[in-house]
């Protein structure tokens, strides 16, 4: 089963403390949502299912405030060791459904649409890895097939993720093009978040 045919799911990492902005990213509010909003539903809308939310820093805050929808919300107590272990407890987390693949987006990239991520779930089987492509960068979101997701809760430590993994199978990995229909940045100040222009200023292409 791959493709169309595939259930894909989403995960969104959204525990950290965004120490840099003052406050956690998930409650930051951009264009008029929440960032952890507007993950969620570029993930729905990218034809994930189900999507799940990992919290960490103010978790209770973000679920009193932030409008998920059906989406499922996981705390992760370990938070605050970094980015891989909300990863760990997503993937350990979604073991239980019948998904092939899931794909990774990380809270404070509100550039990123849902086009970029139909492209990513098409791609979806057991064994796909695939990233997106922004010109000569690569960055998320990030497909990971079933078959990889030991290898990953494996080898992920502090604020590294999955790249180590993606790394070592290169040679396995996709690369796939999203710099027409998203942008690849990461909002980590107020002031970054100020002069952000999000992919619908590319002709409002995706958007939920």
């Amino acid at each position: 089963m791959t493709g169309v045919d595939a259930a894909v799911a989403g995960l969104v990492l959204a525990a950290g403390a965004g120490r840099r902005y003052g406050q956690p990213k998930a409650l930051v509010e951009f264009d008029g949502r929440l960032l952890v909003e507007r993950s969620v539903a570029t993930a729905r809308a990218g034809g994930c299912q189900p999507v799940l939310t990992v919290l960490g820093a103010r978790a209770e805050t973000v679920r009193a405030r932030a409008d998920l929808g059906a989406g499922l919300v996981l705390d992760n107590p370990e938070w605050a060791t970094g980015m891989a272990s909300s990863l760990r407890a997503g993937l350990v987390a979604l073991r239980s459904t019948e998904v092939v693949a899931v794909v990774v987006l990380l809270v404070d990239m509100p550039g990123v649409t849902p086009e970029a991520v139909r492209r990513l779930t098409a791609l979806a089987a057991p064994e796909a890895l695939a990233m997106a492509g922004y010109g000569n960068a690569r960055g998320h979101p990030v497909l990971l097939g079933r078959s990889h997701w030991a290898g990953v809760v494996a080898s992920a430590a502090g604020d590294m993720g999955a790249r180590a993994y993606l790394r070592e199978r290169s040679a396995d990995l996709r690369v796939v093009p999203c710099g027409d229909v998203a942008t690849g940045g990461d909002i980590d100040t107020e002031a970054e978040r100020d002069r952000f222009r999000p992919a619908g200023d590319l002709g409002g292409r995706g958007w939920p």
